[in-house]
């Protein structure tokens, strides 16, 4: 099992950038697939982005294709969510999920964070 810890949110303006890190426990980190989702108020949770065991793939929401950017650090068991041009439709509670087996595109991930608010003013 794995717990994971999201930080980094925040309060900014549009078109700025902001980077989240999701900190796993652990000494598997690698073993896992890592993706996020977010949820915004009165909405479902939504797929925003993940990376493979390796980390030679990513997958991302067409909403935030070529402003987001997903990557994984296994020595320090951490999965980033580097987003730039931000937009006020970004504002959600953003988490982190693990999974260990199947298709790291598919939303069945096993582990969950807590979340991070993110609020992008217009």
């Amino acid at each position: 099992q794995v717990q994971l810890v999201e930080s980094g949110g925040g309060l900014v303006q549009a078109g700025d950038s902001l980077r989240l890190s999701c900190a796993a426990s652990g000494r598997t980190f690698s073993s896992y697939a890592m993706g996020w989702f977010r949820q915004a108020p009165g909405k479902e949770r939504e797929f925003v982005a993940a990376i493979s065991w390796s980390g030679g793939s990513t997958y991302y929401a067409d909403s935030v294709k070529g402003r987001f950017t997903i990557s994984r650090d296994d020595a320090k068991n951490t999965v980033y969510l580097q987003m730039n041009s931000l937009k006020p439709e970004d504002t959600a509670v953003y988490y982190c999920a693990a999974k260990r087996r199947g298709n790291f595109r598919t939303y069945d991930y096993d582990y969950w964070g807590q979340g991070t608010q993110v609020t992008v003013s217009s």
